[in-house]
């Protein structure tokens, strides 16, 4: 499990315990004071003498995605198709709607708040409303 703080922090600390140790401190007090299992210090030690940046910060870097670029792509062509052409009544995009297109096209479920931010995020589409007419509203009477 990865110990808590960021990279950057990470990578201090195990600056400083190879600093402390190469100065002469023992290793059980090193461990001690940073909150460190011995082993990480001799394994530490080593990296450093092995490559000044083998104690460098490497951040975390997530979960892997589930949908591919190429996917990603994919599914952009369809959206760009309309709603219409795949089963719904119009052609308005609904992150609900979005998402049972991924299950069906590529098997691959999601929350719906997590596709609103694939189509932010990935695709760097916003989310739209339409704007409301009034059912009363005479169309011809307006354009004229």
């Amino acid at each position: 499990m990865r110990p808590v703080g960021t990279a950057q922090e990470l990578e201090r600390r195990r600056r400083r315990a190879v600093e402390l140790m190469r100065r002469g401190e023992s290793p059980s007090v090193v461990a001690r004071i940073l909150g460190v299992g011995r082993t990480s210090l001799y394994r530490w030690l080593a990296l450093a003498e092995k490559s000044p940046e083998g104690l460098a910060a490497r951040p975390h870097p997530g979960p892997r995605a589930r949908l591919a670029d190429e996917q990603v792509g994919e599914l952009e062509r369809l959206l760009l198709e309309g709603a219409r052409a795949h089963g719904w009544p119009n052609d308005l995009w609904s992150a609900g709607r979005v998402a049972e297109l991924v299950r069906r096209r590529f098997g691959v479920e999601y929350h719906v708040e997590h596709v609103r931010k694939i189509l932010r995020r990935r695709l760097r589409w916003s989310s739209q409303r339409p704007q409301k007419k009034a059912r009363q509203r005479d169309q011809e009477r307006i354009d004229h």
